[in-house]
């Protein structure tokens, strides 16, 4: 059963460093583990109807710049309520082992971002180290971009382990045999959430987005953009932090795609890297579906240069 809460953890390290910490785009930050908005926990039934919940108290660790994730999880902090049986279970269960840990790689490069809201499903892989033992793991996780700063990681569905999985059943044994017990599951439920927090000196560090392209570089009738901009205000507005169905569009011009805090975007336009400058925006309003494939917006594009070059005008100057 301890097996599957440490598997939970190092599963969700590497979530984390896949999906949340690219999520600005930056392979320069990395995170730390948040342990007093973390937990850890599993379940036993004892008697065939005594149901009882125990956790770790103490689980450390983050993901490096460079994509290096380490997770411990300290032993000897196992809570079960019942000071005589957490010392059991680090005698006979955990057989004096301090701790348990996660090393992983990651690509952080590959990895595309997650706007601020966005969550996501994700399989994924890591190795555990326990008891002497290196363990390949993998599950399904739920990952949310809580903030700027801050991903939870969760588990997805409810996990169940047997106690074979790490050989830990003579342990358990010999816990229902000093608790003069008829019996214990040998299969438990494990729930997990992980709070991991950006680095202050890697956020301050990290490339800013580029600048919105002036006013002044944009050429378009303004007051004829106005009125193609209508095609696009049922999903978009032109006010700071207003999202609709779609982004706000204030100044979109010459900033990075996909950056809009709040917003949910497709796995496509989070992966684009794109820049909207006025070349790339003008290819992206003629033909949304064939710049960015797999793009949200339902819009087929504007056919004429001129009103595409006027909007885009009209959103500039909108966004002064």
């Amino acid at each position: 059963m301890l097996n599957k809460v440490m598997r939970a953890a190092a599963i969700a390290a590497v979530t984390l460093s896949g999906h949340a910490a690219t999520a600005d785009g930056h392979a320069s930050i990395s995170w730390t583990l948040d342990a007093s908005a973390s937990k850890l926990a599993f379940g036993s039934v004892k008697k065939d109807s005594v149901g009882e919940v125990h956790s770790f108290e103490t689980i450390s660790g983050g993901v490096s710049a460079q994509g290096a994730v380490a997770i411990e999880i300290d032993l000897t902090s196992v809570q079960t309520n019942i000071d005589i049986r957490n010392e059991r279970f680090g005698e006979f269960v955990f057989k004096g082992a301090p701790k348990a840990t996660l090393n992983a790689e990651v690509d952080m490069a590959e990895m595309s971002a997650m706007a601020v809201g966005a969550s996501d499903v994700i399989d994924v892989e890591a190795v555990l180290s326990f008891l002497g033992a290196d363990i390949e793991v993998e599950a399904e996780m739920f990952a949310l971009r809580v903030s700027d700063t801050q991903v939870m990681i969760t588990t997805n569905d409810m996990i169940f382990v047997g106690t074979d999985d790490l050989g830990i059943t003579a342990g358990v044994d010999k816990l229902m045999e000093l608790a003069k017990l008829p019996g214990i599951t040998r299969t438990t439920p494990v729930t997990l959430r992980l709070m991991f927090t950006m680095d202050d000196t890697k956020a301050e560090a990290a490339p800013a987005a580029p600048a919105p392209t002036q006013v002044a570089a944009v050429a378009g009738d303004v007051d004829a953009g106005k009125k193609v901009f209508k095609k696009c205000k049922a999903c978009h507005k032109l006010k700071a932090g207003k999202n609709g169905a779609g982004p706000t569009l204030y100044q979109i011009v010459g900033a990075q795609a996909a950056a809009v805090e709040g917003f949910k975007y497709s796995k496509a336009m989070a992966a684009s890297g794109l820049v909207w400058d006025i070349e790339t925006l003008s290819a992206f309003l003629a033909k949304p579906k064939s710049l960015v494939k797999g793009t949200k917006m339902a819009f087929n594009g504007l056919k004429k240069e001129d009103d595409i070059a006027n909007v885009i005008a009209y959103i500039a100057d909108a966004s002064k």
